[in-house]
């Protein structure tokens, strides 16, 4: 089976050893913004540089004429922020100073920028031998120019880059990044071609980049990659300030025209796109988060299937007690990204997988209520440690406002049924503790969910037992609305190997006796190696 996963890796790996050991003993989550500032940085002065050298070529051509990158959509970089200005320096004392000075004034010049870029190289606590090293590093790929944007390079070092700092930080990291695979499972799963495209809680933009990867890879066969990625709208919301900052970054070097917006108090209690319909809504909310301001937003219209969580006192490791104003925002979450949801938009979301079954706090009731009006399109359980950031099980939710058959994407009516996918059992471990999906079992989810949908390119589907089920709403009723794949999909149908039982069981009883005599050899050379160093009975 091929292994074709996120984790094969080129020259990312080698640049990422080497930049984490310029790191020394700064903090992971401080050092993330130096490397990708200044990656960030290099990239817009490569693409920036590549552009004056071609104006300069042009007879008639003023390559100081801001207009024309403008026209190019390429950002303005002053000479003080150019990278060859600042890589001649990079042994100098005043380097920090010297780069926070470019990022102000590529801000200064470019307002899409503003307030985006990290400029704190300055700070003492920044070894500015180290910075030098790191700039020369950086300096030793190609960002900018055309070849290098042709084969994404930024991107890809941008994208692992992102995902070994979730690594490094741990929990904190799954505040900014969704692994790679899953992001990529979702948008295959809902094909957003054309609409639309929404995620309230977008951290550092990657399910944005893979739903532009995903259009321009179905356009690209017939020439209109360019063209297609204009047809999808982005939009997203971001409460961490310096994630936020992330974001935009990732979304300047690919790009992407998106709006995402920031507010300190969250999609909850300030929804910046408070009347947007979306066609795709992408998201990997905080796992199981409490105390998110349920008191301020009780009578939300939001809450159509039933009131989330209110919260209340928990009880302290030390015995103290808090009190949280909201419970498990996991409902909350649901039924946020239903209300955004347009007439016939789809919604791909991770949860954990306790979201599936749990009763607590009326959270079975709105389970119920969304699944009585008939918007649960598929549910996906995903094998265990996908996640840098947790080991709590996972779970991929699939909603929809509208099952009904529809010619001109190829669906048929889905109206009472439900599709169960167990996926627990695929992936590959790439790291003691580290899992991810290939590509082909992406791709055989997919084609199952679509075949599912009627889409006929994907051909004809069929249950099979172990992986999927098509169930319908009295299905679900008699498992009391709980919408485990496993309760569905039952047990994969183990093959005869033709060997009789009792030639069987006659083999593995031999097999059980021996180990035991071993046991009792081993039990026996550990008493007399006590007894020599002097703990015998």
């Amino acid at each position: 089976m091929s292994t074709n996963t996120g984790a094969n890796l080129g020259f990312e790996d080698k640049l990422w050893n080497a930049a984490d050991k310029l790191r020394g003993t700064m903090d992971a989550a401080e050092y993330k913004h130096v490397v990708l500032g200044l990656i960030f940085l290099k990239y817009i002065s490569d693409s920036f540089l590549e552009k004056y050298a071609e104006l300069q070529a042009e007879e008639y051509a003023d390559p100081e004429d801001r207009d024309e990158y403008n026209a190019a959509n390429v950002f303005w970089v002053p000479t003080e922020a150019r990278w060859t200005t600042l890589q001649g320096r990079a042994k100098d004392q005043k380097i920090g100073q010297l780069i926070d000075e470019a990022m102000a004034a590529i801000e200064r010049d470019n307002t899409s920028l503003k307030g985006v870029l990290p400029k704190d190289y300055a700070r003492p606590a920044l070894d500015k031998s180290r910075l030098g090293e790191l700039i020369d590093l950086i300096a030793t790929i190609g960002l900018g120019d055309r070849e290098s944007r042709k084969q994404d390079i930024l991107g890809r070092v941008y994208e692992y880059f992102l995902a070994q700092f979730a690594e490094k930080e741990g929990k904190g990291g799954g505040e900014f990044y969704t692994p790679q695979c899953v992001v990529k499972l979702l948008v295959e799963m809902i094909e957003p071609f054309k609409g639309r495209v929404y995620d309230p809680c977008c951290g550092s933009g990657g399910m944005f980049v893979q739903a532009v990867r995903f259009v321009e890879a179905h356009a690209n066969g017939n020439g209109n990659g360019t063209q297609a990625r204009r047809e999808i709208a982005v939009y997203g919301q971001e409460m961490n300030y310096t994630t936020w900052r992330l974001a935009i970054m990732n979304m300047a070097i690919r790009g992407i025209d998106a709006d995402i917006r920031w507010n300190e108090k969250g999609s909850f209690l300030q929804d910046a796109h408070k009347d947007l319909k979306a066609d795709f809504i992408l998201a990997n909310p905080p796992f199981n988060d409490e105390d998110w301001g349920f008191s301020k937003v009780k009578e939300d219209v939001r809450w159509t299937f039933g009131t989330p969580p209110a919260g209340g006192p928990r009880k302290q490791k030390d015995g103290s007690v808090v009190h949280v104003d909201g419970g498990n925002a996991n409902y909350a979450w649901i039924q946020h990204f239903v209300h955004h949801l347009a007439p016939d938009g789809i919604a791909g979301f991770v949860l954990a997988n306790g979201s599936m079954s749990t009763n607590t706090s009326g959270e079975g009731e709105i389970r119920k209520a969304l699944i009585e009006a008939d918007m649960v399109d598929c549910m996906i359980a995903l094998p265990g440690q996908l996640f840098y950031t947790t080991q709590i099980p996972v779970c991929l939710w699939f909603l929809t406002r509208s099952k009904k058959a529809d010619a001109k994407r190829g669906f048929r009516s889905r109206a009472g049924e439900t599709l169960f996918i167990d996926a627990r059992k695929l992936g590959t471990l790439i790291d003691r503790t580290h899992r991810e999906l290939s590509d082909e079992e992406i791709a055989e989810i997919g084609r199952t969910y679509h075949a599912w949908r009627g889409e006929k390119k994907d051909g004809i589907y069929e249950d099979k037992a172990g992986f999927c089920k098509s169930a319908t709403l009295d299905d679900i009723r008699s498992h009391h609305h709980v919408l485990t794949p496993g309760r569905y999909v039952g047990a994969e149908a183990i093959e005869d190997d033709g060997i009789a039982f009792e030639e069987k069981m006659a083999e593995l009883s031999d097999r059980l006796y021996q180990q035991m005599r071993e046991s009792i050899e081993l039990d026996a050379v550990i008493r007399r190696n006590l007894e020599v160093l002097g703990y015998g009975e």
